[in-house]
């Protein structure tokens, strides 16, 4: 198993709920998808419920909790959007989990935030720019755009369609 003791098998599935993800596979915040890989690979290891099923009824369950948690926690830290989305649900200190469904839902409106900008000035003014592009109209294009940018400045969907109109424009 572990190494560790029964009790502190027990202990840890009692207080699993407690931890985050990165305590739980052992990482510092900033680890890379390999170590995430290697602390997750080494951790389910050590509980993965097939590994222990020798093991009395009540220390089986509680291997069984930890390795749920530590399955959902490489769900979450493997795949970069959801880690972003569950790095930011701990730095507003909003829950030590998240359901893969929130996280993915949770990636998508950030996306969604970049691609059609963040502020409402900058998306009013970029719809406006997007249609005019479609309009074919490069003028009102470049205008729109170009107020969307002022408004945010370092969004880079902005700048890339401000460059598409003046490039029609020309």
């Amino acid at each position: 198993m572990s190494g560790m003791e029964p009790t502190e098998i027990k202990a840890l599935a009692r207080i699993i709920g407690e931890i985050d993800y990165y305590q739980l596979l052992h990482l510092e915040r900033g680890a890379v998808s390999g170590d995430v890989r290697k602390a997750y690979h080494a951790t389910s290891r050590s509980f993965h419920p097939d590994a222990n099923r020798h093991l009395e009824a009540d220390l089986r369950e509680a291997v069984e909790v930890i390795a749920m948690r530590v399955s959902e926690a490489y769900a979450v830290l493997r795949n970069p959007r959801r880690r972003q989305a569950y790095d930011l649900r701990l730095q507003q200190g909003e829950g030590l989990r998240i359901q893969l469904a929130e996280a993915e839902a949770l990636a998508d409106r950030q996306a969604d935030a970049e691609r059609g900008g963040t502020t409402p000035q900058g998306r009013q003014f970029y719809k406006l720019g997007e249609r005019d592009l479609r309009r074919e109209d490069w003028a009102a294009a470049v205008r729109n755009l170009q107020t969307a940018i002022t408004f945010e400045p370092d969004n880079a969907l902005f700048a890339e369609q401000l460059a598409v109109a003046r490039e029609k424009l020309r």
